[in-house]
């Protein structure tokens, strides 16, 4: 186990420092970790950016890791996907309390009905905030022993849903409770791609504005070839197994696919926020909306939510040690990735919730 951050520690959210003294306590942070991390900080108060990086991004090649280095980022992808749906509903495409069995290809539906689903029930929104009742295939400890077995497996959609119906049948009622599932955020994938017609990377791609959004080290795996000049990916390890070359395809359709920097992924967590990805800002309060199902407190659409004292902090993780934190208190966005994701809770999440002033000051921090 990787030890938490214990030296250097701020006293105070980074925006409270003077501005000339921002980078020098970032990087003292960053260095201080004992896993490779890239961390970028903007918006609020900052004056500027404020990023750092340290470590390898490729420890064989010495190739180091920056702010600019794309890795997977798995399940932040969720928040790109449910911003899509939410793009298509503002302009009266899709009716987010739709069933969703006219939405999706006919063979995934006898999937569902098969296995007790009740796809003429279930909604899009219910998809989105994880509170149709279905299980998540990715969750499952057998997965992923699965895809390791075999690495350069090429899954399929289908393949990944009849998987899930295997591993375990309906949790709950469709709308009674929250259940994470990276099984609903596929079928969104394919919804995606039969309402426009296009392949989910090149909807999203669209919809979302990334070349607008300046998004230049992002790309959807499988589906789109990385932009030109970007860096290659970091190497990824699941504990001490480098998983870098495992097919993307085993999390690729809707819960996962998309690779970016840290810097881009702060980039579109602030756009969205600052309401350069949606037309009308009432579909930002949708997305951010409470819903009526149980512990519908920690989940909305695409976005996890993080109660501190009495307000309301906005993210979303992902499995390989991605995060990126948005606090509309401070207007401040911090994301930061790892390449080694067991150290995701001991490493990563005290260092942005550091950054973001959330936690209380430890000793030896540096006073503003």
């Amino acid at each position: 186990m990787f030890a938490p951050i214990t030296a250097l520690a701020l006293c105070a959210a980074l925006s409270t420092l003077p501005p000339a003294r921002q980078q020098q306590a970032l990087e003292a942070q960053v260095m201080a970790q004992p896993v490779p991390v890239s961390i970028y900080v903007m918006g609020g108060t900052l004056p500027r950016p404020v990023a750092a990086a340290s470590g390898f991004a490729d420890p064989d090649s010495g190739r180091k890791l920056t702010t600019d280095t794309p890795l997977r980022i798995a399940s932040n992808t969720k928040t790109f996907v449910a911003a899509t749906v939410l793009r298509l509903h503002e302009r009266g495409r899709l009716d987010l309390d739709a069933a969703i069995a006219p939405l999706l290809d006919p063979e995934l539906v006898k999937l569902l009905r098969d296995d007790g689903y009740k796809p003429d029930v279930i909604t899009v929104r219910q998809l989105l905030s994880h509170s149709a009742g279905l299980y998540d295939h990715g969750g499952d400890p057998r997965y992923i022993e699965t895809v390791l077995k075999d690495p350069r497996h090429v899954w399929s959609r289908k393949e990944l849903v009849k998987l899930s119906m295997h591993y375990a049948d309906p949790l709950a009622a469709p709308g009674v409770e929250f259940r994470y599932s990276d099984t609903g955020y596929i079928l969104l994938g394919d919804i995606i791609e039969r309402v426009t017609g296009q392949s989910v990377s090149a909807a999203v791609r669209e919809l979302l504005r990334f070349d607008a959004l300046g998004l230049t080290s992002t790309w959807w795996e499988v589906f789109e070839q990385p932009p030109p000049g970007v860096a290659p990916r970091a190497r990824q390890f699941i504990d001490d197994v480098d998983a870098t070359d495992v097919h993307a395809s085993f999390d690729l359709y809707g819960g996962g696919g998309l690779v970016m920097s840290s810097r881009d992924l702060a980039r579109f967590m602030a756009a969205l926020f600052e309401g350069r990805v949606f037309e009308h800002e009432e579909t930002l309060h949708t997305m951010l909306k409470q819903g009526a199902h149980k512990d519908a407190q920690n989940y909305r659409l695409g976005m996890l939510v993080k109660q501190i004292d009495g307000r309301e902090i906005y993210f979303h993780s992902g499995f390989w040690g991605t995060v990126v934190y948005y606090d509309p208190a401070t207007k401040l966005t911090v994301a930061a990735m790892t390449t080694r994701r067991k150290a995701y809770r001991t490493n990563v999440v005290p260092l942005v919730e550091t950054v973001l002033g959330l936690t209380a000051p430890g000793s030896g921090c540096i006073e503003p």
